[in-house]
């Protein structure tokens, strides 16, 4: 498996993505106690780390487990910049 299939396989994960849904809900609940860019990165760090560690690497057995967390974190990025811009919209058109 290449860099380039892994990253596609990783940004069409649904569990990824409901995860990182998820985390967005949640840290954008608490922003007032815990701010809004840590708990962000810690999340996505813990998802990148969490999900081959528990789910196998698979077909991405020969990339190692540090190359599949590291297009794992590069992927969540992704997620989450593209899920908090469609946020940003969203309160920008209810105004």
């Amino acid at each position: 498996m290449t860099l380039t299939e892994l990253l596609t396989s990783q940004l069409t994960d649904l569990f990824r993505i409901g995860l990182l849904i998820a985390l967005i809900y949640t840290t954008l609940q608490n922003r007032a106690q815990t701010g809004l860019w840590l708990p962000l990165l810690t999340g996505a760090l813990f998802v990148a780390v969490i999900l081959p560690s528990t789910m196998g690497l698979g077909a991405a057995n020969s990339l190692g487990l540090w190359t599949v967390i590291a297009v794992g974190m590069v992927a969540n990025c992704l997620i989450l910049a593209v899920a908090l811009a469609g946020w940003m919209i969203y309160l920008r058109s209810r105004r």
